[in-house]
């Protein structure tokens, strides 16, 4: 019989945002896949977790997920992490779920932290109806034509963005989306939270002044 493919959702920032049971199915299984060693063997250590850990990202994927499907072959159970939140949200997770449903495997989501879910409790925004977009286009023409698509929607848009790319993000919503307040969460549930709602230029403004630091999630509500 094959093993199972644990789906682990991991802390965004607060380390005690882990839940009991991913801290048990972390030490139970034979191996943690993880998108950084370094970062995940940090958390596995601050909880006292000694299972081996090996790498799946995105460079990796295509000679990594067919070695994973066959220790899971074998009878072997994984976790499957990303460095922060939950795998296969932005992440190339969902392949080694795909081909690991394709071939059988049983596949177990351990629920936890997401950003996208936090940004939208704190945000003040409606959530009954929502698109993730993810991280926007890097090449201006495309961002902007995105960003349109997303402003036809008519309902709540939540996106990822960089440090490297935010202030350019935040002037092309403001060319696209006009003077509508939007959300932008930083650091989320980390020492430096930020959760601030002003139009996309005032927003851009700021940031521009104060230092662009941590990753941001983007709340746009609908007009």
């Amino acid at each position: 019989m094959s093993g199972t493919l644990y789906v682990v959702a991991t802390p965004i920032g607060n380390l005690e945002d882990i839940t009991l049971r991913a801290l048990r199915v972390l030490r139970e299984v034979d191996i943690v896949a993880c998108e950084d060693t370094r970062r995940t063997r940090a958390l596995l250590s601050h909880f006292d977790v000694h299972t081996p850990t090996l790498s799946y990202y995105e460079h990796n994927k295509l000679v990594r997920g067919p070695q994973i499907l066959r220790r899971l072959a074998e009878g072997r159970s994984v976790a499957l992490v990303t460095d922060a939140g939950t795998p296969g949200i932005s992440d190339p997770g969902f392949l080694l779920v795909r081909d690991a449903r394709a071939a059988g495997v049983p596949v177990v989501p351990v629920a936890g932290p997401s950003a996208v879910a936090a940004a939208l409790s704190a945000a003040g925004v409606p959530a009954d109806r929502f698109v993730f977009d993810g991280f926007p286009p890097v090449k201006p023409g495309r961002r902007r034509n995105r960003l349109a698509a997303l402003r036809a929607l008519e309902t709540t848009v939540v996106l990822y963005e960089s440090p490297h790319r935010i202030l350019a993000t935040l002037e092309a919503i403001a060319e696209v989306f006009g003077e509508r307040e939007i959300v932008v969460a930083r650091e989320l549930t980390k020492q430096f939270e930020e959760i601030v709602r002003s139009p996309a230029a005032v927003q851009r403004e700021r940031l521009a002044a104060a230092g662009v630091r941590g990753e941001f999630t983007l709340v746009i509500p609908p007009a």
